[in-house]
């Protein structure tokens, strides 16, 4: 008998008790998959059965049911990203559309559906990575979160207050900001959260330099390797950070145009990037356009008929929605700016999410809309009970935040926008939407951020508890920023060897 024949007999006979049978590995694919998960089937066997070694003492010398049985006790980052690198044939592991889904509706629960959206071209192999490394980052920290804020004083939930919108949008407009008194306040007088010491946790809390003295109302990270943070605030101002420099990372300038002394003359609502370029929206009725190549010199300006409300960017076009109900599509290069402006809705357009193909929006008027970029026409506008305040979408599920506390799921298909489910994920109204496709983070003026599994229904990761209300937050590379209501940015990333040995 073979060496490795005795020490596969040898743990087989220390996992089973005394007297009861090893267990066999034959698939029952008629109890193991349940007809309710709805599992996509398994790609031919000539493609999942690669040959066994001729060695007959390596692990490719089992049967490959029993090497696929291995892989799923693996993560999924060596699965998908290290295997392939062993070997071809070690590599199809990561390409199994059926372990894939089965990883991921463990991770999700028996009792969710995932994904929520189609399961065609979904992309299972992005979704495992981004749940598993979620799970690990975010699992735990709430606890941490709570035991700060119990340090600190807690929360006064008896003062929550929610956002007055209307008042925010029409009696801001009509003023034009001239009367509104700001006060200062340092991030370390805060009584906020507080960033963590201890090094359990593979997230540190930092909260940048006081920089801003007014609400922060919007907050984009951008630039390689979250390198730099951009924040918008009431004070009208929008301030470049470098998340490298120092502990805290770095108040680099506030941006501002030639012969101004703040970024606009107007609340800053509104952020969005492509590539160098950045692209601020105010109540001021302008977009202003900053070359980050450059230092964030400014580009050019393009005056509005209304307050700006969303923004969104690619390549050399910016699209806009604004208090007086339009959608305004420009590019950036022409010495007239203005493409097109479409009227979609009946009342302000408050939040968009586009591609190179689609342009969906949200208004107060509680429609949210599709519209054709190629095509040139309104495809859809869907009737809802509430007002949409957050849009994200990736492939073809879509995630929109209301003013009741609820976040929406709609199904992108064959050009049409299907309302899938509603569930309630705060308490007041969602302010910021992200949504990838294994990952879901959610924020509220109630005063919380939370971070979730994109299941039916979500699977809510962890919550983090604030002292005020959150306006939006940003997401890349598994770094969240998030705009406050009490002038400062905050940023969870992932500790650095530098801080974890400190």
């Amino acid at each position: 008998m073979s060496r490795t024949s005795v020490a596969l007999e040898d743990e087989e006979k220390q996992r089973c008790p005394a007297g009861a049978s090893p267990p066999h590995f034959t698939p029952d694919t008629s109890h193991s998959l349940p007809e309710r998960l709805n599992l996509e089937p398994p790609v031919s066997a000539v493609e999942t059965s690669p040959s066994p070694s001729s060695n007959g003492t390596g692990l490719l010398s089992l049967p490959w049911e029993i090497v696929t049985q291995i892989a799923s006790h693996l993560p999924a980052q060596c699965v998908i990203n290290v295997l392939p690198q062993v070997c071809q044939t070690l590599g199809k592991l990561g390409e199994d559309r059926l372990a894939l889904q089965l990883r991921a509706q463990k991770l999700s629960g028996p009792a969710a559906s995932f994904p929520v959206g189609p399961k065609e071209d979904f992309d299972w192999s992005k979704a495992c990575l981004e749940m598993e490394q979620l799970i690990g980052c975010w699992t735990g920290h709430e606890n941490q979160a709570e035991r700060q804020e119990e340090a600190a004083g807690g929360v006064n939930s008896e003062n929550l207050v929610d956002m007055q919108l209307d008042v925010d949008l029409n009696g801001a407009a009509e003023a034009g900001e001239e009367n509104v008194q700001v006060q200062s306040q340092n991030a370390s007088d805060s009584p906020h959260l507080i960033a963590s010491s201890s090094t359990s946790s593979p997230l540190e809390h930092i909260i940048l330099p006081s920089g801003h003295i007014a609400d922060v109302n919007c907050v984009l990270l951008l630039g390689g390797e979250e390198a730099l943070c951009v924040s918008g605030s009431r004070d009208r101002n929008v301030n470049l950070w470098d998340l490298r420099e120092g502990p805290r990372g770095k108040l680099m300038h506030t941006l501002t145009g030639c012969g101004s002394i703040s970024t606009h003359r107007g609340w800053v609502w509104c952020l969005a990037s492509s590539g160098p370029l950045l692209a601020s929206g105010s109540f001021d009725s302008t977009i202003r356009l900053w070359d980050l190549e450059a230092g964030g010199a400014e580009r050019r300006l393009i005056q509005c008929k209304a307050a700006v409300l969303c923004l969104s960017c690619e390549r050399d076009t910016v699209l806009a929605g604004s208090h007086d109900q339009k959608l305004s599509i420009f590019d950036t290069r022409a010495a007239d700016p203005l493409v097109k402006s479409l009227h979609l809705h009946g009342d302000a357009v408050l939040c968009l999410a586009a591609d190179d193909q689609y342009i969906l929006s949200g208004s107060k008027d509680r429609t949210v809309a599709l519209f054709d970029r190629r095509a040139g026409k309104l495809l859809q506008k869907v009737k809802l009970s509430s007002y949409l305040l957050s849009l994200s979408y990736s492939g073809r599920e879509v995630w929109a935040g209301d003013n009741r506390g609820l976040a929406h799921t709609f199904s992108m298909h064959n050009s049409s926008l299907t309302p899938v489910s509603q569930f309630t994920v705060h308490r007041s109204l969602v302010t910021g939407v992200h949504y990838s496709p294994g990952a879901l983070y959610t924020c509220s003026s109630d005063r919380t951020i939370k971070v979730h599994l994109p299941c039916a229904p979500p699977k809510t990761l962890c919550t983090l508890h604030h002292q005020a209300g959150v306006n939006g937050l940003s997401i890349e590379g598994g770094t969240l920023a998030i705009a406050s209501g009490d002038m400062n940015v905050e940023v969870w990333r992932h500790r650095c060897e530098e801080s974890e040995s400190i």
